[in-house]
This record gives structure tokens, C-alpha cells and sequence, in this order.
């Protein structure tokens, strides 16, 4: 299976702006899918797993779904789902052939995103993984879409 990126618009069948039921309900087929919604409040998040890929489903804000996180299976597993941006597997794609051409900030640090586009990708493992001169990770262990001014904070 494929679960393509469409930044600043969702991820495979998850799409931001949905509602918490809607979200449960699109990745419902999937394993492990579970949600937790914070005490008194409509925010949440809605997990599962999808041939191997960790999802997270973010409702940062009311009961929408304002991003959704992609988790890769980990060292020495694989999965059946490939995560795609324009058609490049993001985990088995190199990090930087990945930011080519993108305006990503960070883009040589742990965390590089990209503003108004809002794709956020991260470095971090302590796992075995090949690793570039400096040390960080050769390719992504995580990619987070969310809405257009999702990382406005950080500009």
C-alpha cells in the first residue's frame, strides 16, 4: 500500500480538518487503531499502524484533525506501506536527495521542516541506522503534514 503525502492537506485517507469520528473512522481498517481524547476537551489524537508505518492523528485544536504524523517501522523492519512525497518513498528515500529542491529550514539539522507547505520531517533515532560524517541519520524516521501555517511559529 501507498499512503501519499499531500501537504497542506493530509495524508492517504486522513485528511486535515476532519472531525475526530471521521478520523477514526479512516483508519479504522488499519492495526491497532485507537484513539485517546484529553479529559474535558475535544483535543485527542487517533493511532494506528499501517503495514508496518506508526500514524498518529493529531486534533491539536476542537475536534479537527490539524496533522497527522508518519512513524517508519524502525532498524531492521519493514513494512508493506511505502510513504510517499511526489512519489519518493520519504524512509527509504536519503534525507537530503528528499529536502532537494524543497525550501526547507534546518535542512542539515535533526528536525528540517518546510514553512507553507508544512511538512516537518525528523532525524532522531538512537537505533543502528546509517548515518551521515556528522552523525545525523541518513534518512527520515518521521514526516508530520499539517495545515499551511503549521510551523509559522518557527520562522
Amino acid at each position: 500500500m501507498d499512503l501519499r503525502l499531500e501537504p497542506p492537506h493530509g495524508a492517504g485517507p486522513v485528511r486535515l480538518g476532519m472531525t475526530f469520528d471521521e478520523a477514526v473512522a479512516a483508519v479504522a481498517p488499519w492495526d491497532g487503531a485507537r484513539s485517546r481524547v484529553r479529559p474535558g476537551t475535544c483535543r485527542g489524537r487517533v493511532s494506528a499502524s499501517c503495514g508496518g508505518i506508526g500514524v498518529e492523528v493529531l486534533l491539536e485544536e476542537d475536534d479537527r484533525v490539524t496533522a497527522v504524523e508518519l512513524w517508519w517501522p524502525g532498524e531492521g523492519r519493514s513494512g508493506t506501506t511505502r510513504v510517499l512525497l511526489d512519489g519518493r518513498d520519504v524512509f527509504a528515500t536519503p534525507a537530503d536527495d528528499l529536502l532537494a529542491g524543497l525550501d526547507a529550514r534546518d535542512a542539515d539539522g535533526e528536525d528540517p521542516y518546510v514553512p507553507g507547505l508544512s511538512l516537518g520531517f525528523t532525524r532522531r533515532t538512537s537505533q543502528e541506522v546509517p548515518r551521515r560524517p556528522d552523525g545525523l541519520p541518513v534518512h527520515f524516521t518521521s514526516v508530520l503534514v499539517g495545515g499551511a501555517d503549521y510551523y509559522d511559529f518557527r520562522l
